[in-house]
């Protein structure tokens, strides 16, 4: 009954899946590595322009951890 609401055999599932390519695996590594450069650059650039107009956002982090329970 599910695979009628989904629109999706299991087993025909199954057999696409396990006809993946190598080559198709290796461009889901290659996209995954160059988003993660990508993120990773964009991050650090980021932080480091943060960092030149004067904003800390670690020391904000904790200073508002530090106001929050600092009832306690």
């Amino acid at each position: 009954m599910l695979d009628r609401l989904l629109g999706v055999d299991e087993q025909s599932l199954a057999y696409d899946l396990s006809r993946a390519h190598s080559a198709d695996v290796f461009f889901l590594k290659l996209r995954a590595w160059l988003w993660g450069i990508i993120t990773g650059v964009t991050c650090f650039l980021l932080g480091n322009i943060l960092g030149h107009f004067g904003l800390d956002l670690l020391r904000m982090t904790i200073n508002s951890f530090k106001d929050i329970f600092g009832w306690v």
